[in-house]
């Protein structure tokens, strides 16, 4: 079984979601709560890029110091969001799912299926009652 890991928050929903809908899959991930232990510079940058977006994309607004940071200036660089989001953890959207296929956010919660090996995980019910059916076709 390949390695899946998951940044999560677990006062996350769709975090949790998401880690349910792995775990249904039969995985058991590395699971980083990442406001405990932040990704450093290096693998923010390699997430990114393996995203295939920039940062601006993966940068949380609703619950952190966005609006208070500025953060809305679209002339901030790459590198001052990176530097933020490093200082303030909680402006990296969330959850990031590392796997064998691929590096995605994960925002609703079912796109972790498109990354992970055994996408085969029969109807689930996320936590708002949204039921999302991921049976093979």
């Amino acid at each position: 079984m390949n390695k899946v890991t998951i940044y999560h928050n677990p006062a996350c929903g769709t975090s949790r979601n998401t880690l349910a809908m792995i775990h249904a899959s039969g995985v058991e991930p590395e699971v980083i709560e990442y406001l405990k232990t932040p990704p450093s510079r290096e693998r923010l940058i390699e997430l990114i890029a393996a995203m295939g977006v920039n940062a601006r994309d993966i940068l949380r607004e609703k619950g952190t110091p966005f609006a208070e940071l500025g953060l809305d200036n679209p002339s901030l660089s790459e590198e001052a969001l990176i530097a933020v989001m490093l200082q303030h953890p909680i402006l990296i959207n969330r959850p990031i799912v590392v796997t064998a296929k691929g590096v995605k956010l994960c925002r609703p919660s079912e796109l972790v299926l498109s990354i992970l090996e055994n996408p085969n995980i029969g109807t689930f019910t996320k936590e708002d009652g949204e039921v999302v059916n991921a049976q093979a076709s």
